[in-house]
């Protein structure tokens, strides 16, 4: 057990293990692609893509199990819930944007206030229209 799992960089002070799973390279490249580490992509690109994944997928909870059901007003009850978690998160992206980031110019430009206000409202636009998508789909079915 101890030759696969060992510190990360062979330092005991780090607080993270090196282990097959994170350190491979399989992992590396798979997080890699994920919109948010992708140099190439603007901010607004970025936020449009996480947004859509995220608007497409959180319609569900609520309108399977939210307390409108089984009624049949549920899956209207479920997009207008999940638009008011969307608003919700686009409030706290844009206060940790506001507060974390400053105007200078870093090596990748999401790191930037002005950056970040891009991946904001990129998260905005295509998390409702993801919801609106997904909304569209389950009504029609």
């Amino acid at each position: 057990m101890t030759d696969f799992i060992k510190p990360y960089n062979d330092d005991p002070f780090v607080g993270n293990l090196a282990t097959p799973i994170n350190t491979s390279s399989l992992t590396k490249n798979l997080l890699g692609n994920l919109p948010i580490y992708r140099r190439r992509l603007s901010p607004l690109l970025r936020g449009l893509e996480i947004g859509m994944a995220h608007g497409y997928f959180f319609i569900g909870p609520f309108y399977k199990l939210g307390p409108l059901r089984n009624s049949e007003i549920a899956l209207l009850s479920g997009f207008l819930s999940c638009v008011g978690l969307i608003i919700f998160l686009t409030v706290g992206l844009l206060l940790y944007g506001n507060t974390s980031f400053d105007k200078d110019e870093s090596k990748d430009q999401l790191q930037t206030s002005e950056g970040w206000n891009q991946f904001t409202a990129g998260f905005l636009v295509g998390a409702i229209g993801g919801a609106g998508f997904a909304y569209l789909i389950l009504v029609n079915l």
